[in-house]
């Protein structure tokens, strides 16, 4: 929440304010106490009134980036972090990141300056339509069409981004708005026609799935990020303790379950491992807690744990059968529900419990065997840096003491592989959109959520291109925020790709120039060091944890 002493133009009785103050009153009285955005021409008006308050602008290099680092804050801290841009091109940047956070369910509140409304439609200096545009990558947009509506639109728009399932939603304010004076009172409840409350499950959903799970000789639980969006974590490791079910997580959910517990099985699908990958496709149960059965992890559906019942437990009935067919679909908050489960599994264990308990056993045992003969490995290298010498020697360093924002592409699937999370909220990656220039942004709002805590962005050389000017930002704030390029000048991807499927033509992958990173780096005042030599590694990984934005290459 807002610092109680934070300045208010509200005391005890409503006064007349601009448009501009009321809103900066509605987001201080949301709790709201950071802001990453990029001024221009209609929003001047809140950008003059937020000198009188207390709230935190950062200004970052590139709307896009304001949203990236608004999920990256959204991503450490649970609350919705806020995004801010002008109308027209301002409005449009923000779209990439907005989309990210839609298909990721990332709780962000967008504001977006408008033309005055008598300009509307006229094709004045950036216009566009901003509500239309953004209507299919939002949860829900407004436009706010008279001041007496902005506190509960801004009231509304915390409400939807939050509760049920999370996702951004965007506030598109005009200018004439902005500039208007008028009584202001704060909107007390939500004006929603219907309330975003989780639906009901029932009780008789928890006595089905608590017999299916001691029915079951090879029980697998398959966790997303569902778990870390309700805060039940805690409740799965309880799950998995209580009945002895391995856990396999996937991109998004990685952290919702100890990575270090004998019961983990790491990720599972497309880049998954291998004992994960099998123990799904023989598993005879398939609990699907807070996923929604993504092409990356099922490839193909006929394939996909076709000896499974599956009980599929999700905030959004939407996701319930949309990919696959499920036994038990169980819709609501998964916190709720993984508190009824546990203590129906609890109450029912001494009686039901034991009839599979030497199955399950066996199966474990399976398991285990199966990842002693297919671990992660790798040819070790004493002239190169391998990535995987790099992942294991990072998580040797930083396990669970730092948070890992990650860009797209191969490096993302190395940090996902071997580095170990031990609690939720120390990793944030594009998993839905694949976004590429990401990663850094998104360290700066997880550095700016957490401050705590070391923020790392391990990045490649394609994304890091697309998101440099955030260096910026980095040494303006002294954010600390280690950045890790990885070099191989090479979107490598896209060139595996190539490589596996178009016979090895490799199109438009390669990056022949790159720029130095120690003199980039210096440019905007960091230390900066290209490391090329396995032995340097750990050395200069170490130097430096706290140094706003050391960049390492």
């Amino acid at each position: 929440m807002s610092d109680p002493s934070s300045k208010s133009k509200i005391e005890s009785s409503p006064k007349i304010l601009s448009g501009s103050e009321i809103f900066l009153e509605c987001l201080q009285h949301e709790g709201v106490e950071v802001i990453f955005g990029y001024p221009g021409g209609v929003v001047l008006p809140i950008y003059d009134k937020l000198l009188d308050y207390h709230i935190k602008h950062f200004l970052v290099r590139h709307e896009q980036n304001a949203a990236f680092a608004a999920q990256g804050y959204a991503r450490a801290t649970g609350k919705a972090g806020v995004c801010m841009a002008t109308s027209g091109p301002g409005a449009t940047n923000l779209i990439t990141g907005l989309t990210d956070a839609y298909c990721d369910s990332i709780p962000i509140v967008a504001i977006t300056g408008q033309v005055s409304t008598a300009m509307i439609g006229s094709d004045a200096f950036q216009e566009a339509d901003t509500l239309g545009m953004t209507r299919s990558c939002t949860k829900h947009n407004y436009f706010v069409r008279d001041l007496s509506e902005l506190p509960s639109i801004i009231k509304d728009a915390f409400h939807v981004a939050t509760t049920g399932r999370p996702g951004p939603v965007l506030v598109d304010i005009p200018k004439d708005v902005l500039v208007k004076q008028g009584t202001f009172e704060l909107a007390k409840e939500t004006n929603l026609p219907r309330k975003r409350t989780s639906i009901k499950w029932k009780p008789e959903q928890i006595a089905k799935a608590a017999f299916m799970i001691w029915a079951a000789e090879r029980p697998v639980i398959y966790a997303g990020g569902g778990v870390i969006h309700a805060e039940a974590a805690a409740k799965l490791k309880k799950l998995s303790e209580l009945t002895g079910i391995p856990v396999t997580t996937t991109v998004m959910g990685l952290g919702a379950f100890p990575s270090d517990h004998p019961s983990s099985l790491g990720m599972l699908g497309m880049h998954g491992r291998f004992a994960t990958n099998n123990a799904v496709s023989k598993t005879d149960l398939l609990i699907g807690l807070g996923v929604r059965f993504d092409d990356r992890v099922t490839g193909k559906l006929d394939g996909f744990a076709k000896h499974a019942k599956i009980i599929h437990v999700d905030i959004d009935q939407a996701e319930i059968n949309k990919i696959v067919k499920v036994d038990l679909p169980i819709v609501g908050d998964l916190s709720e529900v993984l508190d009824a489960l546990n203590e129906q599994l609890t109450e029912t264990k001494e009686k039901a419990g034991q009839a599979k308990e030497a199955a399950r056993e066996a199966w474990m045992q399976q398991i285990h065997d199966w990842q002693k003969a297919h671990p992660l490995t790798y040819d070790k290298s004493t002239t190169e840096i391998k990535p995987q010498f790099l992942m294991e020697e990072l998580d040797r360093l930083i396990y669970g003491k730092a948070i890992v924002s990650v860009d797209v592409g191969q490096h993302q699937m190395w940090a996902a592989q071997y580095l170990r999370f031990s609690e939720p909220r120390l990793w944030a990656n594009s998993g839905g959109l694949g976004s590429m220039g990401f990663g850094l942004p998104a360290s700066i709002g997880t550095s700016v959520g957490n401050p705590t805590k070391i923020a790392v962005a391990l990045i490649g050389d394609g994304g890091f291109q697309m998101s440099i000017p955030e260096l910026g930002t980095l040494a303006t704030y002294k954010l600390p925020v280690k950045v890790i390029i990885m070099n191989n000048q090479y979107l490598g991807m896209v060139r595996q790709w190539q490589e596996m499927f178009y016979n090895g033509r490799y199109s438009e992958v390669e990056f022949p120039i790159f720029p130095d990173c120690v003199k980039l780096a210096e440019a905007y005042g960091i230390p900066g060091r290209i490391i090329t030599k396995p032995e340097e590694l750990v050395p200069a990984l170490k130097k430096g944890d706290r140094d706003p934005g050391a960049v390492h290459s």
